[in-house]
């Protein structure tokens, strides 16, 4: 169990290393990055959408629900909303559901390059295929997962003021008060270093999983599955990590 780990930690840890050098062609690299950019983010952005409005709406429900308490005022509900959508909903369960959406997408393509032997031919042709397979899918995510985390946030808040008018929880007065008391910058700083940390995690272990698949297509679906389980462990563990050092 432990020799496995180890094993596995030293190939990911070889995989970083053969992926940060100097491109053999900066243009089809440019071109490979907009690529990933345009599958990671844009394609993203209807999942990441909806997946946020509905938390920012299912959370202004529950937490007037629960606050059933005449002393406590109603603004403090959009206080939680905020806090709550930028600390913790918006970075970790959206990264979650990127792990899968995109991490199966990584593991997949990878593990269909090397078994229909591309990866092979590439590297015969003097080309690095870990530079140029994977540094565009790390660097992509971690320009457009924070991006979609901001996104999130966006329309998380935003669905928590829509259910709250449509409810009759807040008025909108009450909803812009609660929003702006206490509002501290360093919830964002928080959110954003979770993002670009996840992000990595979302872009390398799928590739890793991909990378070094070996056999055929049955393979390849086992690789994509253990790609995003142990990608979900890691962003939860690095859920933790984050918390207990920044906050």
């Amino acid at each position: 169990m432990i020799s496995n780990f180890l094993t596995h930690l030293g190939r990911y840890a070889l995989m970083l290393k053969g992926t940060w050098s100097k491109p053999e062609n900066n243009r089809v690299y440019w071109v490979e990055l907009i690529k990933q950019c345009h599958d990671i983010g844009i394609r993203s952005l209807p999942i990441v959408s909806i997946v946020s409005l509905f938390l920012g709406m299912v959370l202004t429900v529950q937490t007037s629900y629960q606050l059933v308490s005449p002393i406590i005022p109603r603004p403090v509900i959009a206080s939680i909303i905020r806090d709550s959508m930028i600390l913790e909903l918006s970075p970790t369960v959206i990264c979650v559901i990127l792990a899968g959406v995109v991490g199966s997408k990584i593991a997949s393509e990878l593990g269909n390059m090397r078994v229909s032997e591309q990866i092979d031919a590439l590297e015969i042709m003097g080309i690095n295929t870990k530079a140029y397979l994977i540094l565009p899918k790390i660097i992509a995510a971690l320009v457009m997962v924070p991006c979609l985390i901001i996104l999130s946030i966006a329309i998380g808040i935003w669905g928590g003021y829509i259910a709250g008018l449509f409810s009759s929880i807040l008025s909108k007065e009450q909803f812009l008060q609660g929003l702006m008391d206490g509002f501290l910058a360093y919830n964002l700083f928080f959110a954003m270093a979770k993002a670009f940390t996840f992000a990595f995690i979302i872009a390398t272990i799928p590739a890793y999983y991909g990378y070094y698949v070996e056999g055929g297509a049955l393979e390849i679906g086992k690789a994509s599955t253990t790609a995003v389980v142990v990608s979900c462990v890691v962003i939860l563990f690095a859920d933790y990590g984050l918390s207990i050092l920044l906050l």
